[in-house]
């Protein structure tokens, strides 16, 4: 099997993610980034989960974004909670965090001899983030071919999927149904109870919640 990273949280766009690298005859490198986020229970279901999903290894990697702040994931900010202006990037939008974690995912590909990196950004739900746009992956895909020893020396050429980028969350749900994902061990809540309880009302969960009514389906989450 060729080996695959997989940028995976322990959310439900993730772990689809991960399960279709592991479908597309992968051997997933699973990894996560305990980056300060205030939703870091995502990180246990992450663990949990990880080798459940097919993932043959899996790097948790501390990377502390609170010492720049700048979001509601990572500094004394609200979370809102009844929806966000359409078109505005979100104040729970991190300060470069897709480019560090996949800055990390590449280094990390390039010493296991990896040439595909997957990652569940989605254009739909999430364009309001400028790093979960398809130009921005195809710019980032152009720079680790450019950067890398393995690429430069041709032993290799990089490819960033984003096997979600154009599926609605309901669509993404189904996939993942199809492909045997319980997605009672994922985690999407941004602002979730000290017990680890979904808000329910956070845009995180707004879209989880609306996916799985549009999928005709229950979400197995419990919710505050």
């Amino acid at each position: 099997m060729k080996k695959a990273v997989i940028l995976y949280s322990g959310g439900l766009d993730s772990t689809t993610c991960l399960a279709l690298a592991h479908s597309e005859g992968f051997a997933p490198h699973a990894l996560s980034f305990a980056y300060g986020q205030r939703h870091a229970v995502e990180l246990d279901k992450a663990r949990e989960y990880a080798p459940r999903v097919g993932a043959v290894a899996h790097l948790v990697v501390e990377v502390d974004m609170r010492r720049i702040g700048g979001s509601a994931l990572t500094a004394d900010l609200d979370v809102p909670k009844d929806g966000v202006e359409e078109g505005a990037i979100p104040v729970t939008y991190v300060p470069a965090r897709n480019t560090v974690f996949l800055s990390f995912a590449l280094g990390w590909a390039e010493v296991v001899g990896a040439f595909d990196i997957y990652i569940g950004v989605n254009a739909l739900d999430y364009s309001g983030y400028p790093d979960c746009r398809p130009e921005y992956i195809a710019a980032f895909e152009q720079m680790a071919n450019l950067a890398t020893r393995a690429a430069v020396e041709g032993q290799g050429r990089y490819r960033i999927h984003t096997p979600l980028i154009d599926l609605s969350k309901a669509d993404i749900i189904r996939r993942g149904l199809e492909l045997g994902v319980d997605y009672a061990l994922t985690h999407s809540c941004y602002d979730p109870t000290p017990a680890g309880l979904a808000c329910g009302r956070c845009d995180s969960c707004r879209l989880r919640l609306k996916g799985f009514a549009e999928a005709g389906v229950p979400d197995p989450l419990a919710y505050a």
